[in-house]
């Protein structure tokens, strides 16, 4: 008999992923980023790389559907599809990157990535160059494949639109925009490449819930203080989440 909640992790595993899932929620709710960076290496540690990616697809894009709507009327259209563009090409290339290579190197790809894109947030690094259309594209196509690999594609997206006079709020509705599309594109990769499977579905129906909660709570905490201090909140949780996540560490989790 098909069981949907029979996930193949122990009660001490499915805590942790529980808690990883909801943490990420809670930084995705108040600061608008962060959920790949916490979840996705944390998700690895128990489910591995190649499971923890599309999972957080998952359950992402069915939590945040409301947030489309809105975000296609506000977004900057034009650039946003050159972006896409690139992407096109770029998440293939990164899901077949996250499906072939030895998963321990993956990690530890992903902990390095971690703490690149960590410090290009802390930095506030902003892209020096035009936002031209030839330049969307090559972002879009580094997002891409960072997108495939890790769904981290959020920060090089953020540094490049807010190199030009786009405002905070555009922004956001670009990168909604772009996962929206972004994601239809990573999920049929990770079918073409046999990442998909019956325990993502089990794991995403346990783990909707938290991170659902993660965003609510988020998104209410939002304005008890200033938005620098939960940033500030934030980093701390994704710098915690690259230290837990180290392959280092595993007997301690698994």
């Amino acid at each position: 008999m098909f069981d949907l909640f029979a996930v193949p992790a122990t009660p001490g595993q499915l805590v942790f992923l529980v808690i990883s899932a909801l943490v990420a929620g809670l930084a995705r709710g108040f600061s608008g980023f962060g959920a790949a960076m916490i979840f996705v290496p944390l998700g690895s540690v128990v489910v591995g790389p190649a499971m923890a990616a599309p999972l957080l697809l998952a359950v992402d894009y069915v939590t945040s559907m409301g947030l489309i709507p809105r975000a296609l009327r506000l977004a900057d259209r034009p650039s946003v599809l050159m972006t896409l563009i690139g992407a096109l090409v770029g998440i293939p290339l990164g899901v077949h990157l996250l499906a072939s290579y030895d998963q321990l190197i993956i990690r530890w790809a992903i902990v390095i990535l971690v703490v690149l894109m960590l410090v290009m947030l802390i930095s506030g690094w902003r892209y020096p160059g035009r936002p031209t259309s030839a330049a969307a594209i090559a972002v879009g196509g580094v997002a891409g494949v960072l997108t495939g690999v890790t769904q981290m594609s959020g920060p090089p997206l953020v540094a490049f639109w807010l190199s030009g006079n786009t405002t905070v709020g555009v922004v956001r509705a670009n990168i909604i925009f772009f996962y929206a599309v972004a994601t239809l594109v990573s999920a049929a990769s990770y079918y073409w490449w046999g990442l998909l499977s019956m325990d993502i579905v089990r794991y995403a129906v346990i783990l909707a819930v938290p991170y659902g909660l993660g965003l609510w709570l988020g998104a209410r905490m939002f304005g008890l203080a200033s938005e620098l201090t939960f940033r500030r909140v934030c980093y701390v949780m994704i710098a915690a989440a690259g230290i837990v996540s180290l392959p280092v560490l595993d007997g301690v989790i698994r």
